[in-house]
Order: structure tokens, then C-alpha cells, then sequence
């Protein structure tokens, strides 16, 4: 079983969206998958509840007991866990439980320095493991035809973690495909944002398996 964690302390970075796509790309791709709801808020609950036919199973487990948690439920091929902004009991418990770490960032300065404290966490669950954690930034949001998700992708390495060459866009259909319980992998499964999470998934994988 490999469980990546999805997780920023900071509210607005695309975290929802991103596990809900990467969690149905992994699925499309005849992966067994889990979507795991560690959020209080419930936004990746709400997303699965709209869609009566959902397709991703989505379970909440929004404790600071989230590895012992998942040793009771079906084993899965993947766990992607949907993180909680601003709990850091419950961010450190989504990191002990994970294989890997996505890190969604904005391109903003504001979203860069927010990540610091989140870094520090994962930064000392790799040294307690001896690397057997990884984890990563992707560049979140970021809007076509600008230099600026370059550009933070360069801020990024600053923080001695590795930043995915897959980068996820502001799109209108992420939103509008969410509202409907669904996802741009079955909106428009040829367009453009589809082919970007694909890749990340892709990526992702290549790292862990």
C-alpha cells in the first residue's frame, strides 16, 4: 500500500482538488485507490457526496490517528490522503502514515514562506525514516503564459526538497468539475488540464513504485 499525503498548512492552495484528481487518475489508470478525508471541514467528503454514482471512495478520518486508522480499513493498492490546513497534530500524523509528501504552493511569496513550518515536520519524519519518506513540491495554480511558476520553483529549492516537473494550472474547469462531484479526468478526459494530472500522477508513481 503506498499513501501520499497531499497536504499545506495553508488554506487556498489547490490541496482539495489535487487529491481528488490524483486519487481518480491513479483509479483510471486500474489502481485500487482510497481518497482519505483528514480535513474537519469535509471538502473532499462533500466533493464524493454530490455524485451519487462516485467512484472514489472516499473515507473521513479527521483525528491525529490517521496510520493506526488506516490498518482497519480494506488494504488499497493507494491512500491519498486530502490534508487539514492549520492542524499540525493532524499534518503530523498524515506525514507519519505517508510513503510520500505533495506539497501544492502557490505562485506567491505569502504561500512560499507559509510552507516553512510544514517543511520543518516532513524534513524530520525523512531523518527519523532515513529517507524511506519522500516528498516534493508542486506548483499549484499557476497561471498559463507567466514566468512566475518558474520562478517559484526556483524559490522553492531553497528548501532542500524536490520540486515535480508537473505543475497543475488555474483552470475554471477544476472548480466547475467539482461542484458536480466529478473531475476533469471525465469532463474533458483529451483536454489539457486532464493530460497535467496524468502527468503528476504519472510522476508520482514513477517515484514510488
Amino acid at each position: 500500500m503506498h499513501v501520499i499525503a497531499v497536504l499545506n498548512q495553508k488554506g487556498g492552495s489547490g490541496k482539495t482538488t489535487i487529491a481528488t484528481h490524483l486519487a481518480r487518475a491513479l483509479q483510471l489508470e486500474g489502481k485500487e485507490v482510497l481518497l482519505v478525508d483528514s480535513d474537519p471541514q469535509g471538502s473532499a467528503r462533500d466533493w464524493a457526496a454530490v455524485r451519487e454514482d462516485q467512484p472514489v471512495t472516499v473515507v473521513g478520518i479527521d483525528r491525529p490517528t490517521i496510520g493506526r486508522d488506516l490498518k482497519s480499513v480494506a488494504r488499497q493498492e493507494f491512500v491519498v490522503i486530502d490534508g487539514a490546513p492549520q492542524a499540525a497534530d493532524l499534518a503530523v500524523s498524515a506525514i507519519k502514515a505517508a510513503d510520500f509528501v505533495l506539497i501544492p504552493v502557490q505562485p506567491s511569496p505569502y504561500d512560499i514562506w507559509a510552507t516553512a513550518e510544514l517543511v520543518d515536520l516532513v524534513k524530520q519524519r525523512i531523518e527519523v525514516t532515513d529517507g524511506a519518506l519522500q516528498a516534493a513540491f508542486v506548483v499549484s495554480r499557476a497561471i498559463k503564459g507567466t514566468r512566475i511558476g518558474s520562478e517559484v520553483a526556483e524559490a522553492l529549492h531553497g528548501y532542500d526538497l524536490p520540486v515535480l516537473e508537473s505543475r497543475i494550472t488555474q483552470r475554471v474547469s477544476y472548480p466547475g468539475t467539482a461542484a458536480a462531484g466529478t473531475t476533469v479526468l471525465d469532463s474533458e478526459p483529451n483536454g489539457d488540464a486532464a493530460a497535467e494530472v496524468r502527468a503528476l500522477a504519472a510522476e508520482i508513481t514513477q517515484k514510488l513504485i
